[in-house]
């Protein structure tokens, strides 16, 4: 099929089955969450989510036989225009589901894991969680003491994570656990799945400055977890573990340059559209010529990251893998987000230095969390000196 007929297929499949109510900007309760747990306020949120899960387009570019959709790089990209001309919302948020594991997966894991676990993934039906960081171990992650003893057809997992994201909500976790003790610490890792919903697993969440509690302690006490479930080989984990980090890294750097997707989580306005509200309107700019300046120079920049992600994504066509690159995604998309979340701040003035109460709007008050949370953008995931220093060693071939 051409091009061009896969892209009047596709309009008219959406204008046919995307519900009305997911064709609005999406409120943050409304958001298409994964998991056993997940609940729907909108129902149509269900729905469209059911709808583009058959179709195999929640996660386009998977393989069908692990219910994706099969799609090339092209026609990924008609498939996001095609929703973003009708303001269609992304109908699930997979999380380290889509970007992380999922992939990983269709690198590393056997036929039988990943017909097991993708399709779920596809469908919205497991919400998943990382097991890297611990209080020990963050920047120096290889130094990790979480063990794994095989006993019988089981491994006993004991020990503790940090920053689990999401993992008060998440049905499953990946988790690097120490098999070999005697082995140098790049060694003896091994790269596991397994239940969270077990007794030998306590998750506490940690409340953050933002008022939130994304991240989470987790507790091991004699969890448990079966062989068949080991990504790659026992004691060589860490070869799984470092290229997930590149999947999460792109992911964190932002795939899309910046550049928001149609039916992205909230209303979404442009800083050109929030400055003229704000600091006033002259002949269609924005009346400050310090923060139209600046903004202008976000958005250039948003424009040339977002070009360079899509020339990179060309360049790897072939395997589809990211590579050292994704080490310049994550430190300089992460700059980006923290530099938007400044400006709008910038724009808002002392209205958005609001905790709580009636003098400031629940949009105000979002854009404060939502500055502060941007401050952990250039820590987790790998802290930007740790990019530095991957860029320096194995972008730029720099000696150690």
């Amino acid at each position: 099929m051409s091009l061009e007929a896969f892209r009047e297929e596709t309009r008219a499949w959406l204008e046919e089955h995307c519900p009305q109510s997911m064709r609005t900007p999406m409120p943050g309760d409304e958001v298409p969450n994964p998991g056993r747990r997940a609940t729907f306020k909108n129902p149509d949120t269900r729905v469209w989510m059911d709808l583009m899960a058959e179709k195999g387009w929640t996660v386009p570019q998977w393989p069908k036989e692990y219910g994706g959709g099969g799609l090339s790089i092209e026609e990924a990209r008609v498939l996001r225009e095609e929703m973003g001309r009708i303001n269609a919302r992304t109908p699930l948020f997979g999380g380290m589901g889509t970007s992380m594991i999922g992939p990983a997966l269709l690198e590393y894991g056997t036929e039988e894991q990943k017909k097991e676990h993708l399709t779920k993934i596809c469908k919205g039906e497991i919400w998943w969680c990382q097991g890297y960081s611990e209080p020990n171990s963050g920047s120096d992650l290889a130094s990790l003491q979480t063990r794994a003893v095989l006993d019988g057809d089981e491994y006993v997992i004991n020990g503790s994570k940090i920053w689990t994201s999401g993992a008060d909500n998440a049905d499953w976790i990946y988790c690097l656990v120490r098999t070999d003790f005697q082995a140098p610490k790049w060694d003896g890792i091994t790269f596991i799945l397994f239940d969270m919903d077990q007794p030998g697993v306590t998750v506490k969440p940690i409340r953050l400055i933002s008022g939130l509690s994304p991240f989470c302690e987790t507790f091991f006490d004699d969890a448990r977890a079966l062989p068949q479930n080991v990504i790659g080989e026992v004691n060589k984990g860490w070869t799984v573990a470092k290229r997930l980090l590149q999947y999460e890294r792109t992911s964190i750097g932002g795939g899309m340059g910046g550049v928001p997707e149609a039916g992205s989580k909230g209303p979404r306005r442009t800083l050109g559209h929030l400055a003229k509200d704000r600091l006033g309107d002259v002949d269609g700019k924005v009346a400050d010529s310090a923060v139209r300046d600046d903004i202008t120079r976000h958005l250039m920049n948003d424009k040339s990251f977002a070009l360079t992600v899509h020339r990179s994504g060309e360049e790897s066509r072939s395997t589809q893998a990211p590579t050292f690159a994704s080490s310049m995604f994550k430190l300089y998309g992460t700059e980006q987000n923290k530099n938007r979340s400044e400006l709008l701040l910038r724009i808002g003035g002392t209205d958005t230095l609001g905790w709580e109460g009636d003098g400031f709007s629940r949009g105000d008050l979002d854009t404060t969390r939502a500055w502060l949370r941007t401050k952990a953008n250039s820590i987790e995931g790998g802290t930007s000196e740790v990019q530095l220093n991957i860029i320096a060693k194995r972008v730029l071939g720099l000696p150690d």
